[in-house]
């Protein structure tokens, strides 16, 4: 079974604080962040809601992906997500699903 690896973003509520995180399991990354296990930016903020994510077979991908969205602007962030996810749903079931 091929690894996949996933870039994906976290928004503490709509329009609200984001983070940006790159994983190769993507559910167990973001039942951490949950729990207060993620990062201390995420959990300082509230900051766990999944509303992005990409998967990528190539983990130098996926890292230059992670890394290139870090830098963007904060608006793009915003455009990116509202592209796919306008209601900004919690992606979270539908990992897990």
């Amino acid at each position: 079974m091929e690894q996949t690896y996933h870039v994906y973003i976290l928004a503490s509520g709509r329009n609200g604080t984001l983070y940006t995180g790159v994983t190769a399991n993507l559910s167990q990354r973001i039942w951490q962040h949950r729990n207060g296990e993620g990062s201390k930016f995420a959990s300082k903020y509230g900051v766990h809601r999944l509303v992005h994510a990409e998967a990528f077979a190539d983990v130098n991908e996926a890292i230059a992906r992670e890394k290139a969205i870090k830098k963007w602007r904060r608006a793009w962030k915003l455009e990116l997500i509202e592209r796919a996810n306008p209601q900004w749903l919690d992606l979270y079931d539908r990992v897990n699903g």
